[in-house]
Protein backbone atom coordinates (compact mmCIF):
# COMPACT_ATOMS: atom_id res chain seq x y z
CA UNK A 1 0.00 0.00 0.00
CA UNK A 2 1.17 3.71 -0.47
CA UNK A 3 1.26 6.17 2.72
CA UNK A 4 0.87 9.78 1.78
CA UNK A 5 4.08 10.89 2.82
CA UNK A 6 4.03 14.72 1.72
CA UNK A 7 7.43 14.57 0.81
CA UNK A 8 9.37 14.16 -2.74
CA UNK A 9 8.92 10.56 -3.05
CA UNK A 10 5.86 8.41 -1.92
CA UNK A 11 6.21 5.79 0.94
CA UNK A 12 5.23 2.29 -0.28
CA UNK A 13 4.77 -0.50 2.74
CA UNK A 14 4.34 -4.29 2.74
CA UNK A 15 3.64 -3.96 6.24
CA UNK A 16 -0.57 -3.76 6.47
CA UNK A 17 -0.20 -2.02 9.77
CA UNK A 18 2.89 -0.45 10.31
CA UNK A 19 3.58 1.38 13.80
CA UNK A 20 3.52 5.12 14.19
CA UNK A 21 7.00 5.80 14.60
CA UNK A 22 8.26 3.74 11.56
CA UNK A 23 5.35 5.93 9.08
CA UNK A 24 6.99 9.23 10.59
CA UNK A 25 10.60 7.83 10.22
CA UNK A 26 9.66 6.99 6.55
CA UNK A 27 8.05 10.54 6.35
CA UNK A 28 11.42 11.88 7.10
CA UNK A 29 13.25 10.05 4.69
CA UNK A 30 11.17 10.94 1.52
CA UNK A 31 11.60 14.69 2.34
CA UNK A 32 15.20 14.55 1.70
CA UNK A 33 16.32 15.97 -1.73
CA UNK A 34 18.65 13.02 -2.59
CA UNK A 35 15.70 10.26 -1.97
CA UNK A 36 15.03 8.61 -5.28
CA UNK A 37 11.74 6.90 -6.44
CA UNK A 38 10.26 6.07 -2.86
CA UNK A 39 10.65 5.12 0.32
CA UNK A 40 9.95 1.08 1.05
CA UNK A 41 8.70 -0.67 4.20
CA UNK A 42 8.73 -4.31 4.36
CA UNK A 43 6.21 -6.38 6.16
CA UNK A 44 8.74 -6.62 9.21
CA UNK A 45 9.18 -2.85 9.58
CA UNK A 46 9.43 -1.14 13.15
CA UNK A 47 10.89 1.73 14.08
CA UNK A 48 14.53 1.90 14.38
CA UNK A 49 17.37 4.90 15.01
CA UNK A 50 16.35 7.40 12.39
CA UNK A 51 15.55 5.02 9.64
CA UNK A 52 13.07 2.18 10.47
CA UNK A 53 14.42 -1.51 10.53
CA UNK A 54 12.95 -3.33 7.52
CA UNK A 55 13.36 -0.51 5.39
CA UNK A 56 14.69 0.27 1.92
CA UNK A 57 15.87 3.49 0.41
CA UNK A 58 18.19 4.51 -2.66
CA UNK A 59 19.22 7.51 -2.63
CA UNK A 60 21.68 9.34 -5.32
CA UNK A 61 25.30 11.01 -4.56
CA UNK A 62 24.84 10.00 -0.87
CA UNK A 63 25.86 7.54 1.55
CA UNK A 64 23.49 7.47 5.09
CA UNK A 65 25.41 5.34 8.04
CA UNK A 66 22.18 5.27 9.89
CA UNK A 67 19.86 3.98 7.28
CA UNK A 68 22.71 0.87 7.44
CA UNK A 69 22.78 1.06 11.19
CA UNK A 70 24.93 0.22 14.09
CA UNK A 71 25.76 -3.63 13.11
CA UNK A 72 27.02 -3.38 9.61
CA UNK A 73 26.68 -6.56 7.85
CA UNK A 74 24.03 -7.89 10.20
CA UNK A 75 22.56 -11.18 8.75
CA UNK A 76 22.20 -14.80 8.71
CA UNK A 77 23.81 -18.07 7.08
CA UNK A 78 22.51 -21.46 6.93
CA UNK A 79 23.59 -25.29 6.52
CA UNK A 80 21.24 -28.12 5.39
CA UNK A 81 22.55 -31.33 6.87
CA UNK A 82 22.59 -34.76 5.38
CA UNK A 83 20.40 -35.93 8.96
CA UNK A 84 16.82 -36.74 9.29
CA UNK A 85 15.17 -36.15 12.61
CA UNK A 86 14.97 -39.64 13.51
CA UNK A 87 18.84 -39.56 13.13
CA UNK A 88 19.40 -37.56 16.28
CA UNK A 89 18.75 -38.27 19.85
CA UNK A 90 17.11 -35.60 22.33
CA UNK A 91 20.18 -36.01 24.05
CA UNK A 92 22.67 -35.80 21.28
CA UNK A 93 20.86 -32.88 20.75
CA UNK A 94 21.69 -31.13 24.01
CA UNK A 95 25.08 -32.20 24.18
CA UNK A 96 25.88 -30.66 20.67
CA UNK A 97 24.26 -27.53 22.17
CA UNK A 98 26.55 -27.96 25.20
CA UNK A 99 29.49 -27.54 22.84
CA UNK A 100 28.41 -25.28 20.52
CA UNK A 101 28.28 -22.88 24.34
CA UNK A 102 31.96 -24.12 24.22
CA UNK A 103 32.95 -22.76 21.40
CA UNK A 104 31.03 -20.26 21.04
CA UNK A 105 31.33 -17.05 23.17
CA UNK A 106 27.61 -15.06 23.31
CA UNK A 107 26.57 -12.10 24.65
CA UNK A 108 29.01 -9.56 25.31
CA UNK A 109 31.23 -12.53 25.66
CA UNK A 110 34.65 -12.45 23.68
CA UNK A 111 37.44 -15.46 23.01
CA UNK A 112 40.22 -14.56 25.16
CA UNK A 113 42.60 -15.07 22.40
CA UNK A 114 43.06 -13.65 19.07
CA UNK A 115 41.12 -15.87 16.28
CA UNK A 116 43.44 -16.45 12.40
CA UNK A 117 41.63 -13.84 10.44
CA UNK A 118 40.55 -14.69 7.06
CA UNK A 119 43.75 -13.02 5.11
CA UNK A 120 41.79 -10.41 3.08
CA UNK A 121 41.06 -8.62 6.23
CA UNK A 122 44.68 -8.89 7.39
CA UNK A 123 47.07 -5.91 6.58
CA UNK A 124 45.42 -2.68 6.02
CA UNK A 125 46.34 0.51 6.93
CA UNK A 126 45.15 3.24 9.32
CA UNK A 127 44.71 5.46 5.85
CA UNK A 128 42.66 3.63 4.45
CA UNK A 129 40.83 2.01 6.81
CA UNK A 130 41.19 4.26 10.27
CA UNK A 131 38.33 2.75 12.35
CA UNK A 132 38.79 -0.56 11.44
CA UNK A 133 42.34 -0.40 12.15
CA UNK A 134 42.46 0.80 15.36
CA UNK A 135 39.40 -1.74 16.29
CA UNK A 136 41.24 -5.04 14.60
CA UNK A 137 42.63 -5.94 17.98
CA UNK A 138 39.13 -6.21 19.52
CA UNK A 139 37.84 -7.31 16.44
CA UNK A 140 40.13 -10.66 16.49
CA UNK A 141 38.70 -11.84 19.72
CA UNK A 142 35.47 -11.34 18.59
CA UNK A 143 35.73 -13.25 15.20
CA UNK A 144 33.78 -16.45 15.91
CA UNK A 145 31.21 -15.08 18.45
CA UNK A 146 27.64 -14.46 18.73
CA UNK A 147 26.79 -11.30 20.31
CA UNK A 148 23.62 -10.38 22.22
CA UNK A 149 19.95 -9.23 21.42
CA UNK A 150 18.09 -10.98 18.94
CA UNK A 151 21.17 -12.78 17.44
CA UNK A 152 20.77 -16.64 18.17
CA UNK A 153 22.00 -20.02 16.66
CA UNK A 154 18.97 -23.13 15.88
CA UNK A 155 19.20 -26.66 15.24
CA UNK A 156 15.48 -27.16 12.92
CA UNK A 157 14.25 -29.03 10.55
CA UNK A 158 12.50 -28.35 7.16
CA UNK A 159 8.90 -30.27 6.03
CA UNK A 160 10.80 -33.74 5.36
CA UNK A 161 12.21 -33.49 8.59
CA UNK A 162 15.48 -32.63 7.05
CA UNK A 163 18.49 -31.16 10.16
CA UNK A 164 19.56 -27.62 9.30
CA UNK A 165 21.54 -24.93 11.17
CA UNK A 166 20.82 -21.56 11.39
CA UNK A 167 22.84 -18.27 13.06
CA UNK A 168 22.04 -14.57 13.14
CA UNK A 169 24.86 -12.61 13.76
CA UNK A 170 26.87 -9.38 12.61
CA UNK A 171 29.85 -7.64 13.10
CA UNK A 172 30.22 -7.17 16.48
CA UNK A 173 31.29 -4.15 18.21
CA UNK A 174 33.40 -3.13 14.70
CA UNK A 175 30.60 -1.76 12.83
CA UNK A 176 28.73 0.15 15.76
CA UNK A 177 32.18 1.83 15.64
CA UNK A 178 32.27 2.61 12.31
CA UNK A 179 28.51 3.64 12.24
CA UNK A 180 29.01 6.08 15.29
CA UNK A 181 32.11 7.52 14.45
CA UNK A 182 30.85 8.30 10.22
CA UNK A 183 27.64 9.52 11.75
CA UNK A 184 29.12 12.27 14.07
CA UNK A 185 31.29 13.52 10.77
CA UNK A 186 28.34 13.27 8.32
CA UNK A 187 26.39 15.43 11.42
CA UNK A 188 28.99 17.97 11.60
CA UNK A 189 29.20 18.13 7.96
CA UNK A 190 25.56 18.68 7.62
CA UNK A 191 24.99 21.08 10.32
CA UNK A 192 27.75 23.24 8.24
CA UNK A 193 25.88 22.94 5.32
CA UNK A 194 22.14 21.64 5.43
CA UNK A 195 21.02 21.68 8.65
CA UNK A 196 19.48 17.81 8.55
CA UNK A 197 19.10 16.22 12.12
CA UNK A 198 21.90 13.72 13.27
CA UNK A 199 19.72 10.67 12.97
CA UNK A 200 19.79 11.29 9.23
CA UNK A 201 23.50 12.45 8.83
CA UNK A 202 24.68 11.98 5.10
CA UNK A 203 27.96 12.00 3.48
CA UNK A 204 28.24 12.32 0.36
CA UNK A 205 29.40 9.60 -2.00
CA UNK A 206 32.50 11.53 -3.84
CA UNK A 207 33.92 13.21 -0.39
CA UNK A 208 36.96 12.01 1.48
CA UNK A 209 34.52 11.10 4.77
CA UNK A 210 31.47 8.92 1.79
CA UNK A 211 35.03 6.84 0.36
CA UNK A 212 36.35 6.18 3.59
CA UNK A 213 32.99 5.05 5.46
CA UNK A 214 32.08 2.83 2.37
CA UNK A 215 36.00 1.06 2.65
CA UNK A 216 35.10 0.43 6.32
CA UNK A 217 31.50 -0.73 6.17
CA UNK A 218 32.82 -3.05 3.33
CA UNK A 219 35.38 -4.14 5.65
CA UNK A 220 33.12 -4.57 8.56
CA UNK A 221 30.70 -6.64 5.63
CA UNK A 222 33.97 -9.22 5.13
CA UNK A 223 33.94 -9.31 8.92
CA UNK A 224 30.68 -10.39 9.72
CA UNK A 225 30.75 -12.68 6.69
CA UNK A 226 33.64 -14.52 8.66
CA UNK A 227 32.27 -14.22 11.53
CA UNK A 228 29.20 -16.52 10.42
CA UNK A 229 31.44 -18.53 8.07
CA UNK A 230 33.70 -19.34 11.64
CA UNK A 231 31.14 -19.91 13.62
CA UNK A 232 29.58 -22.46 11.28
CA UNK A 233 32.49 -24.41 10.44
CA UNK A 234 32.69 -25.11 14.85
CA UNK A 235 28.67 -25.79 15.20
CA UNK A 236 29.26 -28.63 12.38
CA UNK A 237 32.48 -29.78 13.82
CA UNK A 238 30.77 -29.98 17.18
CA UNK A 239 27.72 -32.12 15.02
CA UNK A 240 30.24 -34.92 14.23
CA UNK A 241 31.97 -35.04 17.58
CA UNK A 242 28.89 -35.71 18.79
CA UNK A 243 27.44 -37.87 15.35
CA UNK A 244 31.35 -39.82 15.00
CA UNK A 245 31.27 -38.12 11.71
CA UNK A 246 28.15 -39.62 10.81
CA UNK A 247 26.62 -36.31 9.31
CA UNK A 248 27.61 -34.59 6.12
CA UNK A 249 26.72 -30.37 5.18
CA UNK A 250 25.06 -30.31 1.58
CA UNK A 251 25.53 -25.91 1.29
CA UNK A 252 25.67 -22.70 2.60
CA UNK A 253 23.77 -19.58 2.59
CA UNK A 254 25.45 -16.83 3.99
CA UNK A 255 23.50 -13.13 3.82
CA UNK A 256 23.96 -9.43 4.78
CA UNK A 257 20.47 -7.56 5.91
CA UNK A 258 22.56 -4.63 7.03
CA UNK A 259 24.72 -2.57 4.59
CA UNK A 260 24.58 0.40 1.48
CA UNK A 261 25.34 -0.76 -2.35
CA UNK A 262 25.12 0.99 -5.47
CA UNK A 263 22.68 -1.25 -7.90
CA UNK A 264 20.90 -0.53 -11.00
CA UNK A 265 17.19 0.08 -10.42
CA UNK A 266 14.32 2.11 -12.92
CA UNK A 267 17.45 3.01 -14.77
CA UNK A 268 19.40 4.67 -12.60
CA UNK A 269 22.94 3.89 -10.12
CA UNK A 270 21.65 4.58 -7.03
CA UNK A 271 23.12 3.92 -3.63
CA UNK A 272 20.34 1.47 -2.10
CA UNK A 273 20.79 0.98 1.73
CA UNK A 274 19.14 -2.10 3.38
CA UNK A 275 18.57 -1.74 7.19
CA UNK A 276 16.84 -4.99 8.28
CA UNK A 277 15.78 -6.07 5.14
CA UNK A 278 17.34 -8.83 2.41
CA UNK A 279 18.11 -8.61 -0.89
CA UNK A 280 15.42 -10.56 -2.83
CA UNK A 281 16.85 -10.72 -6.64
CA UNK A 282 15.39 -13.18 -9.01
CA UNK A 283 16.11 -16.87 -8.01
CA UNK A 284 18.50 -15.53 -4.93
CA UNK A 285 18.24 -17.49 -2.15
CA UNK A 286 17.83 -15.50 1.16
CA UNK A 287 16.72 -16.54 4.96
CA UNK A 288 14.02 -14.93 6.61
CA UNK A 289 13.91 -16.08 10.37
CA UNK A 290 11.03 -15.97 12.53
CA UNK A 291 11.66 -15.67 16.41
CA UNK A 292 12.70 -18.49 18.89
CA UNK A 293 9.08 -21.03 18.72
CA UNK A 294 8.13 -19.88 15.29
CA UNK A 295 8.92 -21.01 12.11
CA UNK A 296 11.96 -19.55 9.35
CA UNK A 297 12.12 -19.71 6.04
CA UNK A 298 14.75 -20.19 2.97
CA UNK A 299 13.07 -18.03 0.20
CA UNK A 300 14.00 -17.23 -3.31
CA UNK A 301 13.68 -14.05 -4.63
CA UNK A 302 11.11 -12.61 -7.58
CA UNK A 303 13.22 -9.97 -8.29
CA UNK A 304 10.51 -7.15 -7.63
CA UNK A 305 11.52 -3.62 -8.76
CA UNK A 306 9.16 -1.76 -6.48
CA UNK A 307 10.58 -2.71 -3.72
CA UNK A 308 14.42 -2.40 -5.23
CA UNK A 309 14.19 -6.19 -4.93
CA UNK A 310 14.28 -6.74 -1.35
CA UNK A 311 12.33 -8.46 0.98
CA UNK A 312 12.15 -8.82 5.13
CA UNK A 313 14.49 -10.26 7.52
CA UNK A 314 12.99 -11.59 9.52
CA UNK A 315 9.12 -11.10 11.92
CA UNK A 316 9.92 -8.05 12.94
CA UNK A 317 9.10 -6.75 16.74
CA UNK A 318 5.85 -5.85 17.76
CA UNK A 319 6.96 -5.31 21.63
CA UNK A 320 9.67 -2.97 23.02
CA UNK A 321 12.03 -5.15 24.66
CA UNK A 322 10.96 -3.77 28.01
CA UNK A 323 7.37 -3.84 27.22
CA UNK A 324 7.92 -7.48 26.54
CA UNK A 325 9.60 -8.18 29.86
CA UNK A 326 6.61 -5.92 31.51
CA UNK A 327 3.75 -7.85 29.69
CA UNK A 328 4.09 -11.21 28.69
CA UNK A 329 4.26 -14.30 30.61
CA UNK A 330 6.72 -16.33 30.92
CA UNK A 331 4.88 -19.79 32.00
CA UNK A 332 2.80 -19.25 28.95
CA UNK A 333 6.02 -18.79 26.93
CA UNK A 334 7.79 -21.41 28.10
CA UNK A 335 4.60 -23.57 27.67
CA UNK A 336 4.80 -22.41 24.20
CA UNK A 337 7.93 -23.74 23.82
CA UNK A 338 8.02 -26.73 25.45
CA UNK A 339 4.51 -28.34 23.58
CA UNK A 340 7.02 -27.95 20.54
CA UNK A 341 9.84 -29.74 21.87
CA UNK A 342 11.96 -27.22 21.55
CA UNK A 343 14.74 -27.02 23.90
CA UNK A 344 15.46 -23.32 24.75
CA UNK A 345 16.87 -20.81 27.35
CA UNK A 346 13.80 -19.35 28.81
CA UNK A 347 14.12 -18.77 32.21
CA UNK A 348 13.70 -15.17 33.73
CA UNK A 349 11.95 -12.24 32.55
CA UNK A 350 14.47 -10.90 31.87
CA UNK A 351 14.55 -13.20 28.61
CA UNK A 352 11.15 -12.17 27.57
CA UNK A 353 12.01 -9.53 25.22
CA UNK A 354 13.02 -12.39 22.92
CA UNK A 355 10.52 -14.66 23.65
CA UNK A 356 7.76 -15.40 20.66
CA UNK A 357 5.19 -13.56 21.74
CA UNK A 358 7.55 -10.21 21.35
CA UNK A 359 7.42 -10.54 17.81
CA UNK A 360 5.08 -10.43 14.92
CA UNK A 361 3.59 -13.85 13.35
CA UNK A 362 6.06 -14.81 10.54
CA UNK A 363 3.00 -16.44 8.74
CA UNK A 364 1.63 -13.01 8.67
CA UNK A 365 4.39 -11.54 7.18
CA UNK A 366 5.18 -14.09 4.83
CA UNK A 367 1.59 -13.72 3.21
CA UNK A 368 2.63 -9.75 3.12
CA UNK A 369 5.13 -10.10 0.97
CA UNK A 370 4.16 -13.51 -1.44
CA UNK A 371 5.07 -10.93 -4.40
CA UNK A 372 8.60 -10.49 -3.21
CA UNK A 373 9.74 -13.80 -2.51
CA UNK A 374 8.78 -17.58 -3.01
CA UNK A 375 8.91 -20.15 -0.24
CA UNK A 376 11.81 -23.09 -0.49
CA UNK A 377 12.08 -24.24 2.64
CA UNK A 378 9.72 -23.95 5.66
CA UNK A 379 11.86 -24.43 9.01
CA UNK A 380 11.00 -25.66 12.69
CA UNK A 381 12.74 -24.76 16.22
CA UNK A 382 14.16 -27.97 17.27
CA UNK A 383 16.75 -26.32 19.70
CA UNK A 384 17.77 -22.50 20.40
CA UNK A 385 20.64 -20.59 21.93
CA UNK A 386 20.07 -17.15 22.25
CA UNK A 387 22.85 -14.66 22.46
Amino acid sequence: MYVNSQGLVPIKSWCNMPESGAIEQAVALAKLPFMFKQVCLMPDTHQGYGMPIGGVIATQGVVIPNAVGVDIGCGMAAVKTSLKVDDITTDQLKQIMGLIRQKIPMGMKRHKESQEMPIHLRNHSREELPVCYDNYAVAAVSLGTLGGGNHFIEIQADEDNTVWIMLHSGSRNLGKQVCDHYNKIATNLNKQFYNYTKELGFLPLDSKEGKLYLNEMNYALQFAQANRNLMMQRIMKSFLEVLDNACNFEYTINIHHNYAIMEHHFGKNVMIHRKGATRAYEGELGIIPGSQGTASYIVEGLGNPESFKSCSHGAGRKMSRKKAQAELNLEAEIKHMEEQGIIHGLRNTSDLDEAAGAYKDIDVVMKEQDDLVKIVYKLRPLAVLKG
